[in-house]
């Protein structure tokens, strides 16, 4: 039987539910006054301005709370060089709650080329440098100086991506896990309205934050385990072949020492540890390869990771714990995660149980706003202009694309809004949104097509522990089905006032093909001219370590694009994403995908390099050289890795062979690669020989099939 979690709004509503809701979650004492408010219960810090819109995640957070009865103020964007910003509204009664955003901060504000980005789209006017790089550990921080003894909870992307230690990018080394860094009480990951109702409610009956030791979708610091618990030790890849007998005993077979930072003697340890005995019963440890041999209390089991400093020196046991935490994603048969940081553990809970579709129609239908605080005048937020006439219908994605952090945050099992809840939204965008013309710009989510598609069964998604319901093949199991999503668009369009509903999001192409209805819908009525979707290569050896399927599925999906869209008679284009430099594309992949674009006749005027994003198994793959989408070993298969720079930019070039900027760079390598014969001006050759040859039909083709104007990856 799957797990089950009390409904969202079940809970006693707090006794400040008399204070009713604000038409804006206050950002100033003034604010405060007007409501009446002493005090806040909860102040909610956030890197992002805020906009009172359910795609905005401290507008939901906040939202939630206020309907639990909780009064939420909100700091905005402060001046982190002091504290002055972080006390604008006063100590809050029950903590403060700390989020970089709605991106990453650091992904925010440097390119994959480590370069400084010249805006901010979450920012007034789109300015630039208004958080601070590692904007949780910051925050966290000056709240902390602000007032010592309120509790800190961190949560949102950032905070969520780096639970446990992780590769970072842009210092290139494996940091601790963002809790420790940040010196908060209590990190919340993934979407967490489970988990910050759950735990607000309990701090406001007085339960102490380190009390809350077991709630699901939270990492917390832990001295131990409780004594009737028992570990799974992962904390190794290479376990000897020949297993003593009391290997399945609860003696630990390799001595295993969980500290390994102290310098203690042998008889001080044997003291210390008659004296924790007295308190604490000794924890029953199995080793990985011997656990499937036991029967183990399920319900009190967790996995211990190799420590931070193990991960920091090996990268292999960096990929091993890498493909332990996504082996382990699955919120109903998941095994609580333990990982040491010197002398501190950080335990991982479980997942968190999916919304239903009733708690995601009541989280979408608070009075939000659905516009910037006035406090921004007329200043423009370029995020906001982006979503404000779209509509988010799900969340998740079974996809498990490697390079991408959808499904580490929000999961692999689709939760979905109803058809009404949907087509409320859209009447709301209707009636209160300035400016609507008539068009929604987007119905989607995550991925565009995975509304309502979820497992066949409930019980066989309960034991399911694959990384893609998708990769190499789509999953018997999994529906396919889209008439939900096509019955949806059919009663989108008939809303009154409602001229045109465009479909923006990216689409999963490999789905799509499943249900011809669906692709017909789409193309015949809601793709603007360009639909967006994303081979990301062409080659099988990058392709299979991404976990994206082969070009087959686009060529299926071309053809009955390209057929609906004539039946239609319509001129359409479908525009592909490609991805430079990720791990295990070599240079003559890159070379072999540049001359498919050419034979294809596209021509992309901006393209992706892959970035490493935190906890993604693709910048495992970066960091280790190691594929844990298999088991690691030291001896496992070496995969290649363009990290340097003059690698990234040649594989980049070769995305755009057709810009006259990338010729020279293209000529010298096709020379080393022995492929000279590709230089020249014939159909099946890449570059032309001489720099003037081909500029003015570069300059006269760029409007062709693949141009866009304003491309965005999800």
């Amino acid at each position: 039987m799957r797990a089950q979690a009390p409904n969202l709004y079940s809970y006693p509503t707090y006794w400040a539910e008399c204070f009713g809701t604000s038409e804006y979650l206050p950002m100033s004492r003034a604010e405060m006054d007007a409501l009446g408010w002493d005090s806040c219960d909860i102040i909610l810090v956030t890197g992002d301005a805020y906009i009172d819109h359910p795609s905005f995640g401290m507008a939901v957070m906040g939202r939630l709370l206020e309907s639990q009865g909780f009064r939420v103020g909100i700091i905005s964007q402060p001046d982190w060089q002091n504290t002055d910003d972080f006390m604008q509204l006063g100590e809050p009664n029950l903590y403060f709650g700390v989020t970089a955003g709605n991106m990453d901060s650091l992904i925010n504000r440097y390119t994959a080329d480590l370069r400084l980005r010249s805006n901010d789209a979450y920012t007034p006017d789109g300015e630039a440098g208004k958080r601070p790089d590692r904007s949780v550990i910051v925050y966290s921080q000056r709240c902390k100086e602000a007032y010592k003894d309120t509790p800190i909870i961190i949560g949102g992307i950032e905070a969520s991506l780096r639970r446990i230690a992780h590769y970072d990018y842009w210092s290139d080394k494996v940091r601790k896990s963002v809790l420790i860094d940040s010196a908060a009480d209590i990190l919340l990951f993934g979407n967490a309205e489970r988990a910050i109702v759950e735990l607000t409610h309990k701090i406001s009956r007085g339960i102490k934050i380190n009390e809350l030791g077991n709630i699901r979708g939270t990492a917390i610091i832990r001295e131990h385990m409780p004594d009737d618990w028992t570990e799974i030790d992962s904390s190794r890849i290479d376990w000897p072949s020949m297993w003593p007998k009391e290997a399945a005993s609860n003696k630990n077979p390799y001595d295993y020492d969980h500290n390994p930072t102290t310098n203690e003697d042998c008889a001080s340890k044997n003291e210390a540890g008659k004296k924790k005995a007295e308190e604490v019963k000794e924890i029953k440890i199995v080793p990985m390869p011997l656990a499937s041999k036991q029967k183990l209390d399920f319900e009190k089991t967790y996995i211990r990771l190799p420590s931070f400093e193990k991960v920091r020196n090996d990268s292999a046991l960096y990929a091993h714990t890498s493909r332990i935490l996504h082996l382990e994603s699955n919120p109903y048969n998941a095994r609580p995660l333990m990982q040491r940081h010197g002398t501190k553990d950080v335990l991982i809970n479980l997942p968190p149980i999916p919304l239903t579709t009733e708690e995601m129609d009541a989280v979408f239908a608070f009075p939000y706003q659905r516009k910037p605080h006035p406090k921004y005048g007329d200043a423009k937020i370029p995020s906001y202009d982006m979503i404000r006439f779209s509509v988010n219908i799900m969340r998740g994605c079974f996809g498990g694309c490697t390079f991408c952090s959808i499904t580490e945050h929000e999961g692999r099992i689709i939760q979905s809004r109803s058809q009404e809840s949907v087509l409320k939204e859209i009447e709301d965008i209707r009636d209160k949104v300035p400016g609507f013309t008539g068009t929604i710009s987007d119905l989607g989510g995550p991925t565009a097509n995975m509304f309502h598609l979820n497992c066949k069964d409930d019980d066989i998604q309960a034991s399911c522990r694959r990384l893609s319901c998708v990769y190499p093949t789509v999953c018997k199991n999994l529906k396919t089905d889209h008439s939900e999503t096509t019955s949806l668009y059919r009663k989108a369009r008939k809303i009154k006032g409602i001229k045109r509903v465009m479909v923006a999001s990216g689409l999963r192409y490999d789905l799509a093909v499943k249900d011809p209805e669906y692709v017909k819908e789409l193309v015949t009525h809601h793709v603007g001219g360009y639909l967006k979707i994303a081979p990301e290569h062409s080659e099988a050896g990058p392709l299979s370590k991404m976990m994206k399927p082969g070009m087959g599925a686009y060529d299926e999906f071309k053809r009955m694009f390209e057929r609906f869209s004539k039946e239609a008679d319509k001129k359409q284009y479908l525009i592909p994403y490609f991805i430079a430099a990720h791990p295990g594309s070599e240079n003559e992949d890159m070379l072999n995908l540049a001359m498919w674009l050419k034979k294809n006749d596209f021509k992309l005027d901006q393209v992706q390099t892959f970035y490493p994003s935190p906890m993604a198994m693709a910048t495992a793959m970066y960091h280790s050289e190691k594929n844990p989408l298999k088991k690691v070993r030291y001896k496992s298969e070496k995969v290649f890795i363009p990290k340097e720079l003059d690698q990234r930019r040649l594989q980049k070039a070769f995305l755009r062979y057709h810009d006259p900027k990338n010729w020279d760079v293209i000529r010298a390598a096709l020379k080393e690669m022995n492929k000279p014969e590709l230089i020249g001006d014939g159909e099946n050759q890449l570059v032309p020989a001489s720099e003037n040859t081909r500029t003015v039909n570069y300059n006269k083709n760029r409007a062709k099939s693949g141009r866009r104007k304003k491309p965005t990856r999800r």
